[in-house]
């Protein structure tokens, strides 16, 4: 994703090299991509509610909408049939169908108090059984919308999970949903096999702490990694990576890194974990040992390191660095 150009380019990984340059894309900032269960299709999210298919074998913009004022993410259904989109504006989730873009369902979130506008939505993944799943960040709730009986989503509420839910994942299993709390400490845990039990707080004192720290950046959920059940989650406003016990979800450890950690992405083995962090410290990323959580190496790729991602094998990894020359560094693992 190219923000500054509204661009979007593609890289064969083999080579290192650039194959396609596509514009047109509107805003990308914090802009995310999924893919079609055959690779052929990347799905866009642009933050100015932009929805753009992109054909990998022809290298062009297939289908592109407007479909909100201010996006957040997106997610594809398990049967790859179905593309979903969080909104700020207007709050709520719109669904569409993967192969035309035609709007399947409209899910609007619940209105505020004052009823000048709906709850930010945020948090949006896939889970099994044809469902999406998101949280409502002015509201304080989690959504479960079952789409396995057809294009009219069956939707559960489950309200009043903590304040502020600005982030979320599912674990790798897709039983569990974890949304982080930016109003208060803990995290909300909502088990997608028994969703009958509720929300359940976990994590009691993951947050800013007592002594509300100064946040240079919220760390994305997202980034968690989970290996040898453990998982391991970046501390808020703490230069700490946190392990927790994946069957219990009890902490066990805490990991002292450089910074304040924002990624925490695990290779593809699971054998090591690779962190970055926010300001001052995001020229940096260091390299976790998941079995002795010792810290095996301490890279510079250079300013303002991003995202980043392992290949599919893990034998190499990339970085997005955000500088004037907007570097591309990639490790070979």
């Amino acid at each position: 994703m190219e923000r500054a150009t509204a661009s979007v380019q593609i890289i064969e990984s083999d080579t290192h090299t650039a194959l396609a340059r596509l514009e047109g894309f509107g805003d990308l900032s914090h802009a995310s991509v999924v893919f079609s269960r055959d690779q052929r299709y990347a799905y866009v999210f642009g933050r100015d509610g932009g929805l753009s298919k992109i054909d990998l074998l022809t290298w062009r913009i297939d289908h592109r909408v407007i479909q909100g004022g201010n996006s957040i993410g997106g997610a594809i259904s398990q049967d790859g049939k179905l593309i979903a989109v969080s909104n700020y504006m207007p709050g709520g989730v719109k669904v569409f169908d993967a192969d035309t873009l035609q709007l399947v369902a409209d899910i609007p979130a619940t209105p505020l108090a004052d009823g000048t506008k709906r709850s930010r939505v945020v948090g949006l993944v896939d889970a099994p059984g044809q469902r999406f799943v998101f949280s409502l960040f002015d509201t304080g709730e989690i959504w479960t919308a079952d789409f396995s009986q057809g294009s009219t989503p069956q939707i559960s509420r489950f309200t009043g999970i903590g304040q502020q839910p600005y982030d979320a994942l599912i674990t790798p299993d897709g039983r569990y949903y974890m949304a982080g709390l930016f109003g208060e400490d803990g995290m909300a845990q909502l088990d997608l096999w028994h969703p009958e039990r509720g929300v359940q707080r976990v994590l009691g004192d993951y947050g800013r702490g007592q002594a509300k720290l100064p946040v240079y950046k919220m760390p994305h959920l997202e980034g968690w990694a989970v290996a040898d059940n453990q998982a391991f989650v970046p501390a808020v406003g703490r230069h700490q990576v946190l392990v927790m016990d994946s069957r219990t979800w009890q902490q066990t450890a805490v990991i002292p890194v450089a910074g304040q950690p924002v990624f925490v992405t695990s290779r593809p083995d699971g054998r090591q974990l690779w962190v970055n962090f926010a300001y001052p410290d995001n020229d940096r990323v260091q390299v976790i040992d998941t079995e002795t959580h010792a810290v095996v190496a301490d890279l510079r790729p250079g300013p303002a390191v991003l995202h980043m991602e392992f290949t599919a094998r893990g034998d190499h990894y990339a970085t997005v660095i955000r500088s004037r020359s907007g570097i591309r560094t990639d490790w070979s693992c």
